[in-house]
């Protein structure tokens, strides 16, 4: 007899939806099919069962300096992710001046375990500093790597940006190492040049922030990353993508069998330029970068989802309280901290807007909210409802009705863009590795039972 049965539900996976109830033994799922009992039986009657999603793209305690933090820490933002079905996300680790990527790494566990309620792997940012690395970076990648870590992030854009020859040499080392490079690609001389002019002009509204970054600016970055990709037949996968011509450039690359992912995220799905006019504060919050566009864009990023041209729905999860975002706003739309909170909303909108709605189906859902990234970021027991992958389990009530609210929500940053968004579809139980964090719709867990997943490589293929 099983640990633990799922009965009576539909099981969803990204290859296919069937009738079946799901065995768990010890931390591991160990059979799928019917008739199956355990010591223990949940009833998943009229419901779905699916893989715990996971978030391959968020921020928890980052420090920008001058103390402005993001406001949702390895606790609260993992309570947060489970509420919502994710049991697996990726933070970053970002070295500071003068320290090395190891002892980063090693801080930034310090700081996670203990409080993190969900599983949990890292990005390693690779900024101008790494090329000081003893032994050189490719031995400082490498090092990384026997950590677990197999996941870089690059930036082209604020201070941990690279130069182009340094990104060649990042993702020429990353590649060589059998890892991803995760890539924030904008054009970063000409967005500053057309800041400082418009503030100079004295705008200060935050419609300025998108119209001071052009998508076709942010296009000819990703073409860069494309043309190195190519070069050195290494993958690499563009994040946060929100407009029509960069999802076009990695369309465009794919089919010339270069290894070029794309993630899009909540943010671009929902929103649009339209939320910059909303009074006061609120006109703040939907800042983050790359920004959100007009609406042509915003149904660019679900037929982009719907034809396979992007493969990941992460969220960039990035929130700051509001008086951060006011204070900033009060000096001008420059000095709005950027970041938008979507943890939590993530799996339950993607079904309600997505596949309710009929752009995506259910087992493409369960792709790039679940199964993609796990495949893609090296989480090789996760993302799918099989025997000897992790139970990561969530139990989805398709039928509930629910409204996005900042008092309904769990992040604490204490507001959200998708205020009043009514959705149909809702997570009504978690499961980690078998344990319950979230039992109808009740926190069970606690601070500390999510682990750190080590990971060995990545698949990318281009499926």
């Amino acid at each position: 007899m099983y640990d633990l049965v799922i009965k009576n539900g539909t099981v969803v996976n990204s290859w296919g939806m069937i009738e079946a109830d799901v065995a768990v033994s010890s931390e591991t799922i160990v059979a799928v099919g019917l008739g199956l009992s355990g010591k223990r039986e949940i009833d998943a009657g009229g419901k779905l069962v699916i893989p715990g999603a996971v978030d391959t793209h968020v921020h928890l305690s980052l420090d920008l300096g001058g103390g402005l933090i993001s406001s949702d820490d390895f606790f609260t933002g993992t309570r947060a992710a489970a509420f919502g079905g994710t049991t697996t996300v990726v933070p970053f680790v970002h070295p500071e001046s003068g320290e090395t990527m190891e002892s980063a790494f090693r801080r930034r566990q310090n700081e996670a375990e203990g409080d993190v309620v969900v599983d949990y792997g890292w990005h390693m940012n690779i900024g101008p500093d790494a090329f000081k690395e003893p032994g050189g970076l490719q031995a400082a990648v490498n090092r990384i790597k026997s950590f677990g870590i197999v996941t870089f992030k690059l930036y082209m854009a604020y201070g941990y940006r690279l130069s182009d020859s340094q990104l060649f040499q990042a993702m020429e080392a990353v590649g060589r190492a059998g890892g991803l490079s995760v890539v924030h690609a904008e054009n970063w001389d000409l967005i500053s040049f057309l800041v400082e002019r418009a503030v100079h002009a004295g705008e200060h509204h935050p419609r300025w922030h998108e119209k001071c970054r052009p998508s076709s600016f942010e296009a000819e970055a990703v073409s860069k990353v494309a043309a190195i990709a190519a070069y050195l037949s290494f993958p690499a996968e563009i994040f946060h993508v929100g407009n029509r011509a960069v999802s076009r450039t990695i369309e465009d690359a794919r089919k010339k069998n270069i290894p070029l992912f794309g993630e899009t995220c909540p943010q671009y799905l929902f929103l649009t330029t339209d939320a910059f006019e909303r009074e006061g504060v609120e006109g703040a919050y939907p800042v983050c970068s790359p920004p959100i566009r007009p609406e042509a864009d915003r149904t660019a990023m679900w037929d982009a989802l719907s034809s396979g041209a992007l493969q990941i729905v992460s969220t960039d999860h990035c929130p700051f309280l509001a008086e951060e975002k006011e204070r900033g706003l009060g000096t001008g739309f420059h000095k709005i901290p950027g970041g938008v909170p979507s943890i939590e909303m993530r799996l339950s909108a993607l079904y309600s807007e997505g596949v309710r709605s009929g752009y995506i189906s259910p087992e493409q859902w369960i792709d790039v909210c679940c199964a993609a990234p796990a495949r893609l970021h090296g989480f090789d027991r996760k993302g799918e409802i099989a025997p000897g992958k992790d139970a990561d389990i969530v139990i989805f009530d398709p039928e509930k009705e629910h409204c996005l609210t900042a008092e309904t929500l769990h992040e604490r940053c204490g507001w959200t863009p998708y205020e009043g968004m009514k959705l149909v579809g809702k997570v009504e139980s978690t499961l980690v590795r078998g344990r319950a964090v979230i039992d109808k719709g009740s926190f069970v867990g606690a601070a500390g039972m999510g682990k750190y997943i080590s990971r060995s490589g990545i698949d990318a293929r281009l499926h």
